[in-house]
């Protein structure tokens, strides 16, 4: 599915679809922040977001129930994406060099980040080596009829 980006008004809705996981259009009404828009604006909304494939829709009686059709994390990557692309030319390191010069993160945050990444892809690495020495020295230990022996006791029981 292609995302498209949303408005800020439209990522307001989504943000409390979003925390909500389903929500009903009178239950998004009063959870609004002040002040609140009106109802038919933020039913327009709805209804765009549907066609922009981010909610979807489940009818119940004569109201609907709307759960989010793009999760929060994947949009977040989408704009992420297009940020780094608009203002940074692709590329995360120039985002991490102006967040760090910002104080933004601190670089001891960075390199604890980075610590624990190189740990976790360490023993993510040991544990898929381990696994597969196992399943190695279960498939040489395990006990295989060979097929021409069973062949063989076929042949007998025919014969019997």
């Amino acid at each position: 599915m292609i995302l498209q980006p949303l408005t800020s008004s439209e990522e307001e809705i989504m943000k409390l679809v979003w925390e909500k996981e389903a929500i009903y259009f009178r239950e998004l009404m009063d959870i609004f922040p002040e002040p609140k828009p009106h109802q038919n604006t933020v039913s327009t909304f709805l209804k765009i977001l549907v066609e922009k494939n981010y909610l979807k829709t489940e009818k119940q009686g004569r109201i609907y129930l709307y759960r989010p059709a793009v999760k929060f994390v994947e949009y977040r990557k989408f704009i992420l994406k297009r940020f780094l692309d608009n203002y940074f030319h692709d590329s995360g390191s120039e985002l991490l060099k102006v967040l760090m010069d910002e104080n933004l993160v601190r670089s001891n945050d960075f390199s604890q980040f980075l610590k624990v990444r190189t740990t976790a892809d360490i023993l993510q690495k040991s544990s898929e080596k381990e696994n597969l020495i196992q399943d190695f020295i279960k498939e040489i230990t395990s006990v295989k009829k060979s097929k021409k022996k069973d062949k063989d006791k076929k042949k007998k029981k025919k014969k019997s």
